[in-house]
């Protein structure tokens, strides 16, 4: 509901829920402890999706596809606004922890070939998440596998005709 409408009141959200909003007052005391919470919530899954990846061990296309597969999923279980939640300076150092990560590893992808080398510093960097965000909403029907395939191979090989 939050993703959809950043605005929704604690009422909107506990009848959304099937429960009473006193119930949700009871466990978030406030809206921003609600959201912090939530942003905690996706912060530990996205944290988790970058671990269960490997992207330091794995093969490189492995790691990819993988690391994909599971943002895709952390996407669609957990459509936050990232602008509001990056305004908690928490949640900014998590998600800076994490970004350093994959950027790690997309220079390890571009050092052993499979990305190119010669695009602007970041371009890739700044691509992936918003193509992994895009298929995670625009394409909601397709399973996490095969979004992840058309995100990969979208990354890999463009959208021009072979």
């Amino acid at each position: 509901m939050l993703a959809a409408d950043p605005g929704a009141s604690i009422a909107a959200i506990a009848a959304e829920a099937g429960v009473d909003r006193r119930t949700v007052y009871r466990r978030f005391p406030s809206r921003e402890e609600l959201l912090a919470a939530i942003y905690a919530a996706r912060l530990e899954a996205v944290e988790q999706a970058i671990a269960d990846a490997r992207l330091r061990e794995a093969p490189v296309t492995v790691a990819l596809h993988r690391y994909v597969e599971n943002i895709i999923e952390v996407n669609r279980t957990w459509p936050v606004d990232l602008a509001r939640m990056l305004a908690d300076e928490e949640s900014r150092k998590r998600r800076d922890a994490s970004v350093a990560e994959v950027d790690t590893f997309l220079q390890r992808a571009t050092g052993e070939g499979l990305l190119r080398a010669d695009l602007p510093q970041g371009w890739v960097a700044a691509l992936l998440p918003e193509i992994m965000r895009l298929v995670a909403r625009q394409v909601p029907d397709l399973a996490a596998g095969p979004a992840a395939d058309l995100v990969v191979d979208t990354l890999l090989r463009g959208i021009g005709s072979p």
